[in-house]
């Protein structure tokens, strides 16, 4: 595309220069011819209607010269065309205008500019004509023509040549970083690619290739290390499952069977909860785009708090009109795991508190617990990290409710954090208002 935008340009600027050129030819044969009519027309006065009289050439190039009567009878000539007819049969329309035109003359080997007057006279009109052979100029012109086009030619290869070697050189460090990205293997850390010094368009692209593997890197250490974290949360309830039916089947007659299935039902009813939380985390991962409604907050709480009987008494103060646009049965999963985190943790009450700020919905869960201590308020929202007193006060946790909590709040466009309190735990939930 280059080349040819090149040899365009090329032929632009020749044919351009070329017309130039043959403007200023013209120019001047008009001019000179112009000069040679005028001396004509003296000549043209005193030729007589029956002389046959010979013109002498005066303008340098016009030597081709005749003074015609209207019938168009050659009454003078210049020697080069001594008994020869008229150069042409057009004349000016009237005195003192010229006609000028290029034609071929017999006798002529090429083609003749010829400048024509109209010259009133005692014997009547009569027109001159000073003509030109323009051998010169169509040789040069052919010349010119011939040149121009082995420049144009040499001028759009040596063009060729730098656009490529340009491209080439351009291209170079994209093949390198092709070559690096294909050199990354699923088994070995995510390296960079080369960035260039050169600052440009592929620098910049280099750099955001570079942003992007670490993106990848880091998304790839959090799979790792999920599926680690899955297969140890996993294993420990199949462990136990699998070593209390073991010891029952050692010995079948002494077992007291309702008490191990019991044992069963719970372990399995604690793998149904992780499964659960995983395939949640799962869709919120994979960026899921579900259906949403308007959701009003303080209804949801009092919904939500009355419905089931809990250890602590839960006390709700919940503005009306808090509105946001979201997943009912997430927000009730997330208002359900802050319930449930706080009466874990309280003493003896836990307040919900549901109210506006500005254009953010804010839900408040707070319990009269020992609190969180400030060092572990994000690793609360670490994937199956349980504090040790989680592990104490409920140790058949998943340690996957606030971290689904906050992942819900992100996909809402909120946010949840573990916010300052004088006494206990207070995680704070913050979403957008829906436009009234």
């Amino acid at each position: 595309m280059s080349i040819v935008v090149v040899a365009f340009l090329l032929a632009l600027g020749v044919t351009v220069f070329y017309l130039a050129v043959r403007h200023a030819v013209y120019d001047g044969l008009n001019d000179r011819g112009a000069t040679a009519v005028e001396r004509l027309t003296d000549d043209a006065r005193r030729v007589g209607p029956r002389g046959r009289a010979e013109l002498a050439p005066e303008a340098p190039g016009f030597y081709l010269l005749q003074v015609v009567d209207d019938r168009g009878t050659v009454l003078a000539a210049s020697p080069a065309l001594a008994g020869r007819p008229a150069m042409t049969t057009r004349r000016p329309a009237g005195e003192h205008t010229r006609l000028t035109q290029t034609l071929a003359v017999p006798g002529v080997s090429s083609r003749v500019y010829i400048v024509s007057e109209r010259v009133r006279t005692p014997d009547g009109w009569r027109t001159v004509h000073a003509g030109s052979p323009m051998a010169d100029f169509e040789d040069t012109r052919g010349f010119f023509l011939g040149a121009l086009g082995v420049a144009v030619a040499l001028m759009v290869a040596l063009a060729g040549l730098a656009v490529g070697r340009s491209v080439r050189r351009a291209m170079r460090p994209v093949c390198l970083m092709s070559a690096e990205l294909a050199a990354i293997t699923e088994g070995e850390p995510i390296r960079r690619v080369t960035v260039p010094e050169s600052g440009d368009e592929v620098s910049e692209l280099a750099e955001s290739i570079n942003q992007t593997l670490g993106r990848l890197e880091r998304l790839v250490e959090r799979q790792r290390g999920f599926v680690a974290d899955v297969s140890h949360e996993l294993r420990s309830p199949l462990t136990g499952l699998r070593a209390q039916l073991e010891v029952a089947l050692e010995c079948p007659e002494d077992e007291d069977w309702p008490t191990v299935a019991r044992a069963a039902l719970g372990e399995a009813d604690r793998l149904q909860s992780i499964v659960t939380d995983l395939l949640i985390m799962a869709k919120l991962g994979a960026g899921l785009r579900l259906e949403r409604q308007p959701v009003d907050l303080g209804e949801l709480a009092r919904a939500e708090v009355g419905r089931r009987r809990r250890r602590v008494p839960v006390e709700v103060e919940a503005a009306e009109g808090v509105v946001v646009d979201g997943t009912r049965a997430h927000l009730v999963r997330v208002l359900t795991n802050l319930l449930d985190n706080a009466e874990r943790h309280a003493a003896s009450l836990v307040r919900v508190s549901v109210h506006a700020e500005g254009d953010t919905a804010v839900l408040e869960v707070a319990d009269d617990g020992s609190g969180i201590p400030e060092e572990d308020r994000d690793r609360v929202f670490w994937r199956f990290h349980r504090l040790d007193e989680s592990r104490q006060r409920d140790s058949g946790g998943t340690g996957l409710g606030l971290p689904i909590s906050r992942e819900v709040a992100v996909a809402h466009g909120g946010t949840l954090e573990v916010a300052d309190s004088e006494r206990g735990a207070r995680l704070v939930l913050r979403l957008p208002l829906k436009n009234q």
